[in-house]
């Protein structure tokens, strides 16, 4: 009887959760997915789909977004995962404020983050400044409105978050367990590899999920500092939707990017136990 009655509390916080999320988020999403099948003469095709891949510009902005969510989660990946080592390891006191310390930025608008960038990458920013006094340089180099540019806003961004998830699956390991392994002969580097790599891995997999799909889906930060020169998915929904007036091109374009969404978490899953 208490376990049936603790189901029923559990059901009844969940219901209306679930209840919000269906009317607010899921049941929208399918009308834009049912609406992008439909042509103006309200017939079922996939003519939408195929005019948007069939176009090269098209083609060349979603595999851009795709080329720098990848760039982006590799460097997220590469940066977090020995700092997130480094926190889940650390004492009790140094743990909080190397946390508040990654937290901190995730406190902050991403706008005013982003706009940051500019005095840092502009023409007259910091690092034109600098190279052109030391005389590594006779003119500004274009650094703003460049792939790298946005490469580096998305990655300040997006870090954060892979951090977090890393060490919330970090500190679920235990100590002992890389202490037998060196006991039985295994390096330190051995041991990560072969104890810690693995039993992350649903850490790293959430992290990279959360970092790829912000990274192909954020606007503001390709925006600013990619301007028109760098489109990607975002700045080209917002520029067939609010620019151009285009809605059904809008609508294919946020389908894509939600259907690339989900392949993507689908495929890191499947590989989940491949890597365990």
């Amino acid at each position: 009887m208490r376990q049936i009655k603790q189901r029923r509390i559990v059901l009844s916080l969940i219901i209306p959760a679930l209840i919000f999320i269906l009317i607010f988020f899921l049941l929208p999403l399918f009308f834009i997915f049912i609406e992008s099948f439909y042509t103006k003469t309200g017939r079922l095709s996939l003519s939408r789909y195929i005019q948007f891949f069939t176009n090269k510009r098209n083609l060349f902005i979603y595999l851009r977004t795709i080329k720098l969510g990848i760039i982006v989660t590799l460097f997220a990946v590469i940066l977090g995962y020995p700092t997130a080592y480094v926190i889940s390891h650390a004492k009790e006191g140094k743990r909080s404020l190397l946390m508040s310390v990654v937290i901190l930025p995730l406190m902050t608008n991403p706008v005013a983050r982003t706009y940051a960038w500019l005095i840092i990458l502009g023409r007259f920013g910091l690092i034109n400044q600098s190279l052109k006094a030391l005389g590594f340089i006779n003119k500004p180099l274009r650094l703003i409105y460049t792939e790298n540019a946005i490469v580096v806003g998305l990655l300040q961004l997006f870090l954060p978050l892979m951090i977090i998830s890393l060490v919330s699956a970090m500190e679920n390991i235990p100590d002992d367990l890389e202490e037998a392994a060196r006991s039985l002969g295994s390096g330190w580097l051995r041991s990560i590899l072969l104890v810690t790599f693995p039993l992350s891995s649903d850490g790293l997999i959430l992290g990279a999920t959360l970092v790829f799909t912000g990274s192909i889906t954020a606007y503001v930060t390709p925006a600013i500092l990619g301007g028109t020169r760098v489109l990607t998915l975002s700045t080209l929904l917002h520029q067939k939707s609010l620019v151009l007036m285009d809605w059904s091109g809008a609508t294919i374009v946020a389908v894509v990017m939600v259907l690339t969404t989900l392949i993507l978490y689908i495929l890191l899953r499947k590989l989940r136990p491949n890597v365990i």
